[in-house]
């Protein structure tokens, strides 16, 4: 019998923050947010598939595969939405930053407006040690990708709400 020892992995807790302004009022902007359809994709210029299921009125499972790099990814998210707060969370329990968490909360910025603020919570899984320069820049990557997806998204609300 050959024993072969695997290296453990480290997992790191990488944290990051943005907010975007909304062409919406919040419960509209929450709405057309939190309505996860399988052409989400398109919508935020990015390629990849989604499977939707609903479990409960306030919880949601997606399932999604991505391709980057030549890879496909699968990722599993739990969705929870809380209405009333106009928040809802995103945790992955599957895929290769399983245990992140990402918050989104919708603030109302007058009749016609909204502003998303968003936080991350990745848990970057590595063989090696990561050191706290390495850290800040997966959190920049991670603020920057996320963050023009959310523009992406926003520009699609307020075209498709006839806001401006």
């Amino acid at each position: 019998m050959i024993n072969v020892a695997r290296k453990r992995n480290h997992a790191y807790a990488v944290q990051y923050a943005f907010s975007q302004g909304l062409s919406a009022p919040a419960s509209l902007a929450y709405d057309w947010c939190t309505d996860y359809q399988p052409y989400d994709f398109a919508i935020m210029k990015e390629k990849g598939s989604r499977k939707i299921e609903r479990i409960t009125e306030n919880t949601i499972l997606l399932t999604e595969s991505t391709r980057r790099r030549n890879h496909v990814i699968k990722k599993v998210k739990l969705v929870r939405l809380n209405k009333p707060s106009f928040s809802w969370t995103n945790t992955h329990i599957g895929g290769p930053n399983r245990h992140s968490q990402f918050l989104y909360r919708i603030v109302p910025e007058g009749k016609a407006r909204s502003r998303l603020y968003f936080q991350g919570l990745l848990i970057q899984y590595s063989r090696k040690r990561l050191g706290s320069k390495e850290l800040m820049r997966i959190a920049t990557e991670e603020r920057r990708a996320d963050a023009k997806v959310w523009r992406n998204l926003a520009e699609a609300l307020r075209r498709e709400s006839g806001h401006r």
